[in-house]
């Protein structure tokens, strides 16, 4: 009996050992519009610790947490929409909240051309998060991406492209990730010369304020994973648009495509564009095989202090619709989670609603 009690003991020491877990939360643009930077003006400087204590907890519970940083660090004089340039503090609260990588290839990146690209990005680097999408030269670019991440023994590789950045064009030698076939092909042979575990696309792209996504995404998609990425992950529209796990007809692997996360927080007043989602990524390695254990998403809402009466912004989870008391918060946090479930559960393929406290 002694050899078969062996051989159990060994494949019990090998499963355990080969099984790791990672998940991955993905959230959509962390925008500052005028109102936001007003509304966190506390004495000589500015305080966003409210703005993300409602969700703190569950993004600092995921292993790698995810934003779209859609505003400049450019210095002050700070402004909202349309030329972002955010306070320093925005970015101390979004670290502070649990972020570990911000996406800043997008169409607001060039907002305070050069110096807005450049001071961003000594800010992220100043504060030790990684970031991905726009760089200071071609050398920094080279060197750095695409973006490998290294947690609990896995090699997450990221690449982020944006549709374009408002008409401005970087100045040299700065560089911002385009879409572009052929350089993004490159990129993805490159990320897998690495040996990563998964491959995460992030796209910004779209149209904004519609509710589902253009042909031209979905193909652009399905051309993404064709050429070797895992998951793919959209922002831009300001809305929420279907998720889906789409399966390989000639391998066991599965492949989450989110359209648009929609907003994270914002001051934006256009219908369906007061919240957004956070989508968790569960990912499982087996003996040196990455799959896909699970992926949902949690709703989140924007208060703002003209409906809250309070002085900051702040984001709710869910859940939150039934504290709440005042006609003018829940109303329309009702009305956003009424829309964004219709238009989910009914599109969605294969990604369900999660809730946490």
């Amino acid at each position: 009996m002694k050899p078969i009690v062996t051989l159990c003991l060994l494949w019990l020491c090998l499963s355990s050992s080969a099984q790791d877990h990672i998940s991955l939360l993905f959230v959509g643009d962390l925008m500052q519009h005028q109102a936001q930077i007003d509304a966190a003006r506390q004495g000589d400087g500015y305080c966003y610790d409210d703005c993300f204590r409602h969700v703190r907890a569950e993004i600092s519970k995921a292993d790698i947490a995810v934003g779209n940083l859609e505003v400049t660090l450019g210095g002050a004089p700070y402004h909202g929409y349309p030329v972002f340039s955010a306070p320093d503090e925005y970015l101390f609260a979004i670290k502070e909240a649990g972020f570990d990588v911000l996406l800043t290839a997008n169409n607001h990146c060039l907002d305070k051309r050069k110096t807005g690209l450049e001071r961003t990005i000594r800010m992220l680097d100043s504060l030790n998060i990684s970031h991905v999408g726009t760089y200071r030269n071609k050398e920094e670019r080279h060197a750095n991406y695409p973006l490998l991440i290294d947690k609990n023994g896995f090699r997450i590789a990221l690449l982020n492209y944006t549709y374009g950045t408002n008409g401005i064009k970087p100045d040299a030698p700065n560089v911002v990730n385009y879409i572009d076939k052929e350089q993004i092909k490159e990129d993805i042979l490159d990320a897998r010369r690495k040996f990563p575990d998964v491959i995460i696309a992030c796209m910004h792209w779209g149209v904004e304020y519609r509710s589902f996504p253009e042909r031209s995404e979905r193909d652009l998609a399905d051309w993404l994973i064709s050429q070797g990425v895992d998951h793919v992950i959209g922002s831009h529209p300001h809305v929420l648009q279907p998720m889906e796990i789409k399966k390989n007809p000639r391998t066991p692997a599965r492949h989450v495509v989110v359209y648009s996360l929609g907003n994270f927080i914002s001051n934006m007043s256009k219908e369906k564009t007061d919240g957004g989602a956070m989508v968790r990524l569960d990912l499982q390695r087996v003996f040196r095989i990455t799959r896909l254990v699970d992926c949902e998403y949690a709703l989140i809402w924007t208060s703002r202090p003209i409906l809250s009466g309070k002085k900051n912004f702040e984001l709710y989870p869910a859940h939150f619709i039934d504290k709440l008391v005042h006609n003018e918060e829940s109303k329309p946090m009702n009305r956003f989670l009424k829309g964004a479930r219709e238009l989910l559960e009914k599109s969605n393929k294969g990604i369900k609603e999660y809730f946490f406290e």
